[in-house]
């Protein structure tokens, strides 16, 4: 055994550390017992990817979070953890071990529990040398096929940390919900900026972006680390496990495949996307299978409910064709129409139909990033559509929309982000000309604090309304969405705020929109 020592981390941090030993499989020196002279786990924790036997629980020591080398030695630091019944803990832990925080992950933690009990209640905490964590909510899913009389969610995203405070974090905390669905968007790569512009005009910023844009790996774990030191974020991460995919802002802006919307050489972009990727996975209780290779990460999944819920988590960026007629907004041209176009990617795509083919859940859902519904978003008689969602590809919109039909999948729920409006409508394959019963249902889920207070509608969300028929609902404001499912009906509560440009928001319910089973009509709640 070596003798106990100190280390002086490059920040000048001083981490006092036991007695050492080898960390299994890893052939390198543990830094045992280290006393920290800052609290390590100032970014809170998470738990995410529920099953039917256990979730993902995660963590990061970093007693120096928005410097490069977040305060800790280039070692790794074991840290320990606990799932109990309760929140007392005490005789109640049921399960408990020790993981490796590894310097190559910025010293992130995920234990990956196994042997719960389903459908149950559990609480999770972390502890490193004297200083350990609150304790976080977690609950199984329900066996697969079990008898499921209900799920209470949210769904949430785009969270832009300069345009608003967290206030709808802090109040979907209190929601008690079964889990959270994060579609992403959930930090902004872009620099620092006093004022943005939205559809109010120029605004000023009621925070801001330490840094500039983000390219390299420290730049995005600055990023991670920034918003994460948000309280109101770590209690909606605290109140119960959540299911993440990614939008475009996680890399940057618009993106698709290895294309960016500057024209950067895609092996260049490739290496933007790495470090992105890399920082996406260290910040994100996700399961090993989405642990980064190079520039590729596996993001899209499967996950179960009892027999209540089929959902499917899509990734719309990363296999994606590049978008038509130069992204031109409310536009179309013959691109539109390209029949090798691709949203999912061929593998994606064939494992979603499988999915759905397989299913014999109440519900089916895909849970995903953009807009399904083709809006005509241009004013006047010719259509244009936003080209950077599905509309932009009718093809493999079409190709979606028949195989639910033809295959007479019904019950399906599709649930989107992106987009800074909450939206509710109907999916038919030809949006201009529809004809029958709407194949599937749409609920799009407005941002956290993108676009900053908003309004209830705006001038183009009233003409949206007007010009689409399959559109039912419209609102322009900051908040979530919470889905009360029961065999029998959907329900989709729109919960809004006043303002997110001050703390202290006050939360309202918008509108309730339900679907019945096998009616995918939306109505009133």
């Amino acid at each position: 055994m070596l003798r106990p020592f100190e280390t002086l981390s490059r920040r000048g941090l001083l981490l006092t550390l036991g007695a050492g030993g080898v960390l299994a499989g890893s052939g390198r020196q543990a830094l045992a017992d280290p006393v920290f002279a800052e609290y390590p786990f100032q970014l809170g924790i998470a738990a995410g990817d529920p099953t039917h036997d256990g979730f993902v629980i995660w963590t990061r020591l970093a007693p120096r979070p928005m410097e490069i080398g977040h305060g800790m030695p280039s070692a790794p630091v074991p840290v320990k953890w606990e799932v109990a019944t309760s929140r007392g803990f005490g005789n109640t832990v049921v399960r408990s071990g020790e993981a490796v925080a590894r310097p190559e992950l910025a010293h992130a933690v995920h234990v990956e529990v196994e042997g719960l009990e389903p459908a149950r209640e559990y609480f999770y905490r972390f502890s490193a040398g004297l200083e350990r964590t609150p304790s976080g909510r977690a609950k199984t899913a329900p066996a697969a096929g079990a008898t499921t009389a209900q799920a209470r969610f949210g769904v949430l995203g785009c969270q832009a940390y300069e345009q608003g405070f967290y206030t709808a974090h802090r109040k979907a905390a209190e929601e008690n919900l079964d889990f959270i669905y994060c579609y992403g968007d959930y930090i902004y790569e872009g620099r620092g900026n006093r004022t943005y512009t939205g559809s109010g005009g120029t605004m000023e910023n009621p925070r801001q972006h330490v840094g500039g844009e983000a390219y390299s790996l420290d730049d995005y774990r600055r990023r991670y680390a920034q918003y994460k030191l948000d309280a109101d974020l770590q209690s909606s991460h605290a109140s119960t496990a959540w299911f993440c995919t990614w939008d475009d802002h996680e890399i940057d802006n618009n993106w698709v495949q290895a294309l960016d919307q500057d024209g950067t050489p895609p092996e260049i972009f490739m290496l933007r996307q790495q470090a992105a990727m890399q920082a996406w996975y260290e910040h994100m209780p996700v399961r090993r299978s989405a642990f980064p290779r190079g520039a590729v990460t596996q993001v899209y999944r499967h996950a179960s409910w009892g027999d209540l819920l089929d959902l499917n988590f899509l990734d719309t960026r990363q296999y994606r064709s590049n978008q038509p007629c130069n992204e031109a907004w409310a536009s179309t041209c013959p691109g539109v129409s390209a029949a090798d176009a691709h949203v999912l990617g061929q593998a994606q795509e064939a494992w979603l139909y499988q999915n759905l083919d397989r299913s014999q859940a109440h519900w089916k859902v895909l849970a995903q990033q953009i807009m399904v519904m083709d809006l005509d978003r241009k004013e006047g008689p010719e259509p244009g559509f936003n080209l950077d969602s599905w509309a932009g590809y009718a093809i493999p919109r079409q190709r979606l929309l028949d195989r639910l039909r033809e295959r007479r999948i019904g019950n399906t729920v599709i649930l989107t982000g992106d987009e800074h409006q909450n939206y509710a409508g109907e999916l038919y394959r030809d949006s201009r000309n529809p004809e029958g019963a709407p194949v599937a249902t749409e609920f799009v889920a407005t941002s956290i604090s993108s676009s900053g207070d908003g309004q209830d509608q705006r001038a183009d969300g009233r003409r949206y309304l007007a010009d689409n028929p399959f559109l039912k609902f419209n609102n322009a404001q900051r908040g979530y969405v919470v889905c009360d499912v029961t065999p029998e009906r959907w329900q989709t509560e729109f919960k809004v705020l006043d303002k997110v440009s001050e703390r202290g928001g006050t939360l309202t319910t918008r509108a309730k929109f339900a679907v019945a089973s096998g009616d995918a009509r939306v109505v009133p709640a």
